[in-house]
């Protein structure tokens, strides 16, 4: 199961995380609780290069401003709107996680890795499961949206999505990283192999 911890903004947070041994993490760049400077990214994401994805999470970015995220921040995967990606110019190494949002129009043609989540990013509304379950077997699903790590097998079992994300599931307050509920979550998705 490839699990991915967004909203990265302490190095306690980036700790547990690595320790918890998830593949990704994810730094937000748009407005949110959670959202950090890329000299804050850069200094949080030093310890996890080469250990997990360092993901680059935005939304609609300013062309000035996505080129500063990769010449500073250097992802290893930007995440973004599937509209965002049609118009952006990027490098041919760096890989992308479309963000597809339940009740959305779908995209068309489906890329091969794609992060289904609940209608408004970051809010831990969760996902429509039934339209994930559909299109987790047309594509790479991340399932996102409302999971922690008290539904997070019940997700994982209706859906078989080929990962899971979360951000606010495993916060102690919008922002606040719990380092225990970390260690839960991802406790809790690898149990429900």
């Amino acid at each position: 199961m490839w699990i991915k911890i967004c909203g990265m903004n302490s190095e306690a947070a980036v700790a547990a995380a690595l320790q918890a041994g998830t593949q990704a993490l994810g730094f937000v760049f748009t407005s949110s609780p959670r959202r950090v400077t890329l000299a804050q990214a850069v200094q949080l994401a030093a310890p996890a290069r080469g250990r997990a994805l360092c993901v680059a999470v935005t939304q609609h970015p300013e062309a000035s401003v996505l080129v500063e995220i990769l010449n500073f921040f250097k992802p290893d995967i930007l995440q973004t709107d599937w509209s965002d990606l049609i118009d952006l110019d990027l490098p041919a190494e760096l890989k992308a996680l479309p963000v597809q949002r339940s009740g959305a129009m779908l995209v068309s043609p489906l890329p091969s890795r794609l992060l289904y989540e609940g209608p408004i990013s970051g809010a831990g509304v969760t996902a429509d499961w039934t339209s994930a379950r559909i299109l987790a077997h047309q594509t790479q699903l991340v399932l996102a949206g409302g999971l922690n790590a008290s539904n997070v097998a019940t997700a994982i079992a209706a859906v078989h999505p080929f990962g899971v994300d979360v951000s606010s599931g495993v916060e102690s307050a919008p922002g606040k990283k719990s380092v225990r509920k970390i260690f839960e979550f991802v406790s809790a998705a690898r149990a429900a192999l």
